[in-house]
């Protein structure tokens, strides 16, 4: 969501939806766009590498917004009757309509971004420190931080492209996971890992127990989510203050 990858492939899966495209198609579209969209937010951040950071955060925020709107005048453009309730209903998430396929097309972007991650996930402990004290020890964290934004978002416009907007797991998890392992990535990675895709079957069982019709997971993790996340910035204003 920071660096518009969410939006990004929404665009190319409500495209290719209002195209009549087929479920392989709809996924590649919608994960060229995700990769397209983290592309625009580094092209903006580049301009400024003095504060790289900030101006990443300020690029993926335009991005976002640039191209929610341009979800928008899809949905408005789309046919009210047929392909919009699709494109709602794919917007809102749900692992109801996952295949094995769907799986396999997947599988290696997602493999892409996570073995590297995890076989980083020591080194990403020195994004902490001053560049200088990181380039002292050895480490290029212009080009590791690249590398994380890269593997981060293959996974992410992966899994996106095959479940829609599932949101909040990716940001109240890791917060969760740092109350159990602490700030140290060498455990908080495979923690996050393990406890988000332990959540999202919980949270997808739910959406199948609940109701006689299964409820969009998107709707659920927000109502779990959003809560629980109010929860841990008072108790960390609360421990701050104290």
């Amino acid at each position: 969501d920071i660096l518009g990858v969410t939006s990004g492939t929404c665009v190319g899966a409500i495209l290719a939806i209002i195209l009549s495209c087929r479920i392989l198609e709809t996924q590649l579209i919608a994960l060229v766009f995700g990769l397209a969209s983290v592309c625009f937010t580094l092209k903006i951040a580049g301009k400024n590498d003095g504060r790289s950071m900030v101006y990443l955060v300020l690029a993926g925020t335009i991005a976002s917004s640039l191209f929610n709107a341009v979800g928008s005048l899809l949905k408005y453009t789309a046919d009210p009757q047929d392909k919009l309730p699709e494109i709602t209903y794919w917007l809102m998430g749900a692992l109801t309509a996952v295949r094995l396929d769907d799986l396999h097309f997947a599988m290696d972007p997602i493999l892409l971004g996570l073995i590297p991650l995890f076989f980083l996930r020591w080194r990403l402990n020195l994004l902490t420190i001053s560049e200088a004290e990181a380039r002292s020890m050895g480490v290029n964290t212009k080009l590791l931080r690249l590398a994380v934004i890269v593997c981060a978002t293959l996974a992410t416009a992966a899994s996106v492209s095959i479940s829609g907007m599932i949101g909040w797991v990716g940001l109240v998890i890791p917060h969760i996971c740092r109350l159990l392992v602490g700030q140290n990535t060498r455990l908080l990675l495979p923690c996050s890992m393990l406890l988000g895709a332990s959540f999202l079957m919980l949270v997808d069982d739910l959406a199948r127990c609940l109701t006689t019709s299964e409820i969009p997971l998107g709707i659920l993790t927000a109502l779990v989510g959003a809560p629980l996340f109010l929860y841990l910035i008072v108790k960390g204003g609360a421990r701050d203050a104290a």
